[in-house]
């Protein structure tokens, strides 16, 4: 199955090389480019692809706000934020808004392309110790987010198995802490995800973040 792309980037010269790259491998396709993040959204929802390359800086609509409106349009697009800077506040903003994770733009191209099948797949991009760094780091001084949703509707072990992803443990560590067994942890994560109305395990450790679950780490 090709894998489906969408370029979003203001700068002409940074899409066409993203599309060089994408295209030179048969099992991804760039499908559509966009210079600002309205025209993000709108391919998005016309072309449905699969993973969105998201640029943060754009003119007007920016790729925070175009990735909050995609998933608030309720698109399967995985969307994956492109900085020209080291991790920065906007990232977690980003993820906030449902990225599933991010990417330098210097970036290797085999890195892109593994970057791109993993996220399409719904696997993690990140290791869960470099997204706990990057909230340790930013959460402390950004604004308060909206209300995160409730938790209301978990059980309690399901807010047990919800904290211990936000401490960056793995389904297994989660399974050995908690005496279950890995697919027992894997369907109380599938129901966390769900109740939360959450698209993956990235969006996951946001949440228990923002519920006070954990605590960022001072420096």
């Amino acid at each position: 199955m090709t894998l489906r792309v969408v370029v979003a980037d203001d700068q002409a010269l940074v899409r066409t090389g993203f599309r060089l790259i994408i295209d030179a491998r048969d099992d991804l396709e760039v499908v559509g480019e966009a210079s600002d993040g309205e025209e993000a959204v709108r391919l998005t929802r016309d072309l449905a692809p699969d993973v969105v390359l998201m640029d943060v800086r754009m003119p007007a609509v920016d790729g925070i706000e175009a990735t909050r409106r995609i998933v608030a349009h309720g698109s399967a697009a995985r969307v994956l934020v492109l900085t020209t800077w080291d991790v920065d506040a906007h990232v977690v903003d980003a993820l906030r808004a449902g990225a599933s994770g991010f990417l330098l733009k210097d970036i290797r191209p085999t890195e892109l392309v593994d970057a791109i099948r993993l996220t399409a797949r719904g696997d993690a991009l990140l290791a869960p110790t470099v997204l706990s760094r990057v909230l340790d780091r930013f959460l402390r001084t950004s604004p308060d987010p909206a209300p995160p949703p409730s938790l209301r509707d978990l059980s309690g072990r399901e807010r047990e198995v919800l904290t211990l992803i936000g401490q960056a443990l793995s389904n297994a560590e989660i399974a050995g802490r908690l005496g279950l067994s890995e697919a027992t942890v894997k369907n109380h994560v599938t129901a966390v995800l769900r109740k939360l109305g959450l698209r993956d395990r990235v969006q996951a450790v946001v949440a228990a973040y923002d519920h006070g679950l954990v605590e960022p780490r001072r420096p």
